[in-house]
């Protein structure tokens, strides 16, 4: 068990959420320096002084100690006012994948066999919840429509909570601090099959395809921003060299036959030697 600071580079960061008690919420995970990996919850990512506000691929600094409330062993409540950001890796002011895939596949296991950590997360003694899992193949992206509104009694809980934190805030004041992340009115989910060829549909919750759609439907209409998305994250996914990182829920964790859901895409360029070998 981890107690005190830590170094981690951050892999996940989720689409925000709302809770009753922690306002808007973000899933963060990452890798230590030996390859383990660890989950910081909660955290309130949008609340955090803009010096802290770390990208991914980044590494962070952080006081921690274990999530009681959280039977999860990579769960760790981090201290906010202890986030220190350190390095964001680039390279002449583009993205330097290799460092990338260096410091997140160097040390740490990659499954091909989503039963191999269906099992491990079921484990009563040692119930592992993340991991990084290389599919087989990518089938498709699928999309369902779903509730575009947050959960009524969450935003009066939060409304309340602004209410008596800011006494001496006027009322504009107050709606301006308490505006919450705009929901995304679609599920999106990954349909992919493991090395034994088993078929499984998995939601997506990167924050990236919370954003894109978002972006998309500021200059087109709901179809052609799904289609974008769709584009982005199975067209041109499919033809690098992906990896999911995948997550459970805290309610779901023993419950759900696959507790397991994409809380993030590692969209690797293929290597020099396939794409060397693509050409014949």
């Amino acid at each position: 068990m981890i107690s005190g600071k830590v170094k981690v580079y951050i892999t996940v960061k989720t689409y925000p959420t709302i809770s009753r008690k922690y306002a808007e919420l973000v899933c963060t995970a990452g890798i230590m320096e030996d390859g383990s990996w660890i989950r910081l919850y909660p955290m309130p990512y949008r609340l955090l002084n803009d010096e802290q506000k770390y990208p991914k691929y980044s590494w962070i600094e952080v006081e921690v100690e274990k999530n009681t409330s959280d039977f999860r062993i990579e769960s760790y409540r981090p201290q906010l006012e202890s986030i220190e950001v350190h390095h964001v890796y680039k390279k002449s002011g583009h993205v330097d994948w290799n460092e990338r895939r260096r410091i997140v596949l160097g040390n740490s296991e990659v499954y091909t066999n989503l039963q191999t950590i269906i099992d491990k997360a079921k484990s009563k003694e040692s119930p592992m919840s993340l991991a990084i899992f290389k599919p087989a193949k990518i089938i498709s992206v699928d999309c369902e429509r779903c509730d575009p509104n947050w959960d009524s009694n969450k935003l009066e809980s939060l409304a309340a909570q602004a209410r008596q934190m800011n006494l001496f805030q006027t009322e504009q004041e107050r709606e301006e601090e308490f505006r919450v992340v705009q929901k995304i009115p679609y599920t999106f989910y990954y349909v992919f099959e493991d090395d034994e060829g088993k078929r499984s549909r998995a939601t997506i919750e990167d924050w990236e395809i919370g954003m894109l759609y978002l972006n998309c439907l500021k200059r087109n209409d709901e179809k052609t921003a799904i289609e974008k998305v769709k584009h982005k994250f199975y067209d041109e996914y499919t033809k690098r060299d992906t990896y999911f990182f995948l997550g459970t829920t805290l309610s779901n964790h023993y419950i759900s036959k696959n507790p397991f859901i994409v809380i993030g895409v590692f969209p690797l360029p293929m290597p020099p030697e396939h794409e060397q070998l693509s050409l014949f």
